[in-house]
């Protein structure tokens, strides 16, 4: 229905931005990590829309190829929005194509609720159509690995309130961002978040 929207970011939140578009607010749900508006900032945002007997919800992203890996997520059976998203988050799209290159299953088992037997489903699923993602990602050596260097200023309390709004306990949350702080030591927000997704 919808293919994207453009407007200026009224809020961010942690998982989530506020598109206004011609005086209308639309909430848009987001990865917590990846090319995404500031705030302020005018954009186009590439949207997916899920209708649900009790919601209507959409989904937004920096670039139409991510909003289209989310997509191709979505048709992977055991994939819900939610845990595409929190792919997306564990994941940037450089990293995903090449998993998904190199069958690496257990790659995605570092995103909150993927197990082992659905990490394996998104390979044997998706590992045909990693080709079609692979133009733009710069694909390069290591990349599966995960970063041995971190962001600076981390903010412990952001991040922690990054991972509690995708569904972790806050006990959790902070014990995996203090343990990604310690191995990453000098991190910005975004890397302190994928790496403590990681832990």
């Amino acid at each position: 229905m919808y293919e994207y929207l453009e407007g200026t970011v009224a809020a961010r939140l942690a998982a989530a931005l506020v598109l206004d578009v011609g005086g209308v607010g639309y909430e848009l749900r987001t990865p917590l990590v990846g090319r995404l508006p500031a705030l302020g900032e005018r954009a186009r945002v590439w949207v997916h829309l899920v209708v649900r007997e009790d919601a209507h919800t959409l989904y937004g992203f920096g670039g139409r190829e991510d909003r289209d890996l989310f997509r191709l997520l979505l048709k992977v059976r055991g994939v819900g929005p939610s845990m595409g998203l929190a792919i997306l988050s564990a994941l940037d799209r450089t990293e995903l194509v090449q998993a998904l290159q190199a069958r690496e299953a257990k790659v995605f088992t570092r995103a909150k609720g993927v197990g082992k037997k659905t990490a394996e489903q998104i390979v044997l699923d998706l590992a045909d159509r990693a080709e079609e993602f692979a133009a733009g990602c710069e694909l390069r050596p290591g990349v599966l690995k995960p970063a041995a260097t971190a962001p600076e200023n981390p903010r412990v309390a952001d991040a922690t309130a990054a991972l509690v709004s995708i569904g972790y306990a806050e006990k959790d949350a902070r014990q995996r961002v203090e343990a990604a702080l310690e191995q990453t030591g000098d991190a910005d927000l975004e890397q302190l978040i994928r790496a403590a997704l990681r832990s």
